[in-house]
């Protein structure tokens, strides 16, 4: 029988290594895996592919990403691009004067350490949008930037407390400066308008073309539902899904409600029954256990550090009680749902660890196959606990380098010890753990070769920065299988991943071999060919 599609001249990377030189592809599936013999599947109407020395790998997957909200910021104001206040100020002038007609600024992307101490002040942005509100959430969308007129109209002033999960920044005088961190960016983004449903689909849409120019054929949305003014994707995915148009594999986690508790397990089983159609299924559960270091909301066992290195009384946040978790975990668990938790710090990592060793323990072994995603401090005692429980580490590569918001608003309140202990992916290896991998964006790139530079080399791609923790390096083969067979395992796509017989034909070409050259140049590697279940869904050329 003839192939439909023929890739020669190698190499390929199996999971034995770069161990073939050819592969066929017939319907959607893989059918042969070998050398020059494969060639002779190829007939008068199988399309050719010549590698010419370039490697053929299965799909790069990215298991935590928001396409939809990226998608947004892209048509709104950018300001991923800006490094310095000055920039962002004049990105955001810019924008309010291209758009005169529309009732809010909004977009998003900005740096924290673009300014002092990460939390930039509204008279900034009253000096170019004095009559319109302002609302832009930072990079990690974990804190938002406002002008005074978004302010007045949330009505929050001096006399507004703070949320339980979240905190007005405030001047010297007591007043409103202008960030809003966590739970507190609701009290603004509960105002903004709504982006409506074919904004919603164009954005997914849009982001899924860049997604498949960077080699992306299936990734898990770490957020369906609504939480801080933040577009729930739910309905796009459903529509894509239905019309055809959604060409990727994409598993949805659906946000678990920090406010609420098991009440609200009946109605997350019923939208995984709704959603879940064509290429999108949504039987995940995206737990948010803390926040994040730079703003001193992730939760850690010990406390953080102040400017003068002396403990402070933080231990940032936990958003969801800690003592309800393992019921809550055990519940969702018994019900077939995989948990992805947001565990940033050394405590909420333990509290994810904790919950799925209860589930374990009342349930039995099962194929839920939790993840805990970011892990930026893993406590080393926590480190074998992810291969003993079967608990997956999703990582984000790209944030574990020496880059200002780690030297300048992430160390020297860790302090040396836990400073240490960040990103751990080495030793996680170790101990036996499984990895996946992620990007977050539109927190970081969703580049995966991007990360994968990151991953091997510990320093930013053009990057002149010590090594940060050489020790927990990885090796190329390691790092590509975390964004390739890691995350499939995550995704439950069991045959996807591996260029294998028989498996989907989920498949990415490089404009290069990556292991031929040094491990400094990864990042230079891009992405020429894309394709899911055998059809291109991207070229280069």
């Amino acid at each position: 029988m003839h192939a439909d599609l023929l890739f020669t001249g190698g190499p390929v990377l199996t999971p034995e290594g770069r161990t073939a030189t050819a592969v066929a592809v017939t319907g959607d599936r893989i059918t042969a895996v070998g050398h020059a013999e494969v060639r002779e599947l190829a007939g008068p109407r199988t399309e050719v592919v010549d590698l010419a020395g370039r490697l053929l790998l299965p799909g790069f997957q990215d298991a935590h990403v928001h396409p939809v909200p990226a998608g947004l910021e892209l048509s709104q104001c950018d300001l991923t691009g800006a490094r310095t206040a000055e920039e962002s100020v004049a990105a955001v002038r810019a924008y309010a004067d291209a758009h005169p007609e529309r009732p809010w600024i909004l977009g998003g992307g900005w740096s924290m350490e673009a300014f002092a101490g990460g939390t930039p002040t509204r008279q900034l942005l009253d000096a170019v949008v004095p009559d319109r509100p302002v609302y832009l959430p930072n990079r990690d969308h974990h804190g938002a930037w406002v002008n005074s007129r978004a302010l007045q109209l949330a009505g929050i002033g001096r006399d507004t407390p703070d949320p339980a999960d979240g905190r007005i920044e405030r001047d010297a005088s007591g007043e409103p400066s202008g960030t809003l961190q966590e739970g507190a960016m609701q009290l603004v983004g509960r105002l903004t308008p709504p982006a409506t449903a074919a904004d919603r689909l164009a954005a997914l849409l849009h982001a899924q073309r860049h997604l498949h120019a960077l080699g992306i054929t299936a990734w898990q949305d770490a957020l369906v539902g609504d939480f801080l003014g933040m577009d729930d994707p739910a309905e796009a995915y459903r529509t894509a899904a239905r019309e055809g148009t959604l060409t990727a594999r994409v598993v949805g986690a659906l946000w678990w409600d920090r406010e609420r508790g098991a009440e609200q397990i009946p109605e997350l089983a019923e939208k995984r029954r709704e959603f879940s159609q064509g290429r999108f299924r949504a039987g995940t559960v995206k737990l948010m256990l803390d926040g994040v270091a730079e703003n001193g909301t992730a939760a850690l066992l010990d406390p953080y550090l102040d400017n003068c290195g002396c403990a402070t009384a933080n231990r940032g946040k936990s958003f969801i009680d800690p003592g309800q978790l393992p019921k809550y975990v055990t519940e969702l668990d018994a019900l077939g749902f995989q948990c992805h938790f947001h565990a940033l710090g050394d405590r909420a990592v333990r509290a994810a660890l904790d919950a799925i060793e209860a589930a374990r323990a009342a349930n039995g072994p099962g194929d839920t196959r939790p993840h805990l995603a970011h892990l930026q401090v893993v406590h080393p005692d926590d480190v074998p606990r992810f291969a003993r429980l079967g608990a997956t580490a999703n990582i984000q590569p790209l944030w574990a380098a020496h880059e200002p918001q780690m030297d300048e608003l992430t160390i020297p309140f860790l302090g040396a010890e836990r400073a240490a202990w960040q990103y751990p992916f080495g030793a996680l290896l170790r101990s036996g753990a499984r990895l996946a991998a992620g990007s977050d964006w539109p927190v970081s790139s969703p580049d995966p070769l991007q990360g994968i530079h990151v991953a091997v080399n510990r320093v930013e791609p053009g990057g002149a920065a010590p090594v940060f923790l050489p020790g927990e390096r990885l090796g190329l083969a390691d790092a590509l299988t975390a964004y390739t067979a890691g995350s499939a395992y995550v995704n439950h796509l069991d045959d996807t991943g591996r260029v294998a017989v028989g498996a989907l034909a989920d498949l990415v070409v490089l404009d290069r071999d990556p292991f031929a050259g040094p491990p400094e140049t990864i990042a230079e590697t891009a992405v020429a060919l894309t394709y899911v279940g055998g059809e291109r869904v991207y070229s280069a050329g």
